[in-house]
């Protein structure tokens, strides 16, 4: 059995940009900075045949290479005390959003149900068990300014994750390479 998801990686020095404002909350679970990522699907559970189809489904994307950067931060869920501290990303996102939508509908011919909630592309930077909403909207501020370079995205990948007290440990199964520059 699998545990999977789709998503984009982050190159090495955009990770070092983002584990330099990872800092400052004492009651932050931080993500290790190589397990930084852009989530475009999370699937959940598969068997073997499962895995075949969604390996097979998603070989059939065809989306161009494209550049992002990240920008700015906030928490999930607004308003309420923080299970989730994030970075956003910048303004360029429409070729993001076509690969997010093409993987989707890979998905779905899959064999997966489509997802109901909105994409929403954030790197989880920090989860919370309890969260001093005080200090978060405190940290926010401060990191309110965080904003990268444009880095190119030429490939995503599927992962399966394993999850260990330590925290999820992921591993790359299969890497889809982008076309174009």
């Amino acid at each position: 059995m699998y545990r999977l998801f789709v998503a984009v990686d982050l190159p090495d020095l955009v990770q070092a940009a983002v584990a330099e404002i990872c800092h400052g909350l004492p009651e932050a679970k931080w993500v290790v900075p190589a397990q930084f990522h852009l989530t475009l699907r999370f699937i959940g559970a598969a068997d073997e045949a499962l895995f075949k189809a969604i390996k097979g489904e998603l070989a059939r994307v065809s989306a161009a290479a494209f550049s992002l950067n990240l920008e700015g931060v906030g928490c999930f869920p607004p308003h309420r005390p923080p299970h989730v501290l994030w970075v956003g990303l910048g303004s360029n996102t429409t070729l993001l959003m076509q690969l997010q939508q093409q993987v989707e509908q890979a998905l779905v011919r899959a064999g997966i149900p489509a997802e109901q909630r909105p994409f929403s592309p954030h790197i989880t930077i920090a989860r919370f068990r309890e969260g001093s909403k005080a200090r978060v909207d405190a940290y926010l501020a401060a990191a309110s300014q965080f904003k990268t370079e444009l880095f190119p995205v030429a490939e995503f990948y599927l992962y399966s994750s394993t999850l260990t007290r330590e925290g999820a440990i992921h591993r790359r199964e299969v890497t889809y390479p982008l076309t174009g520059g």
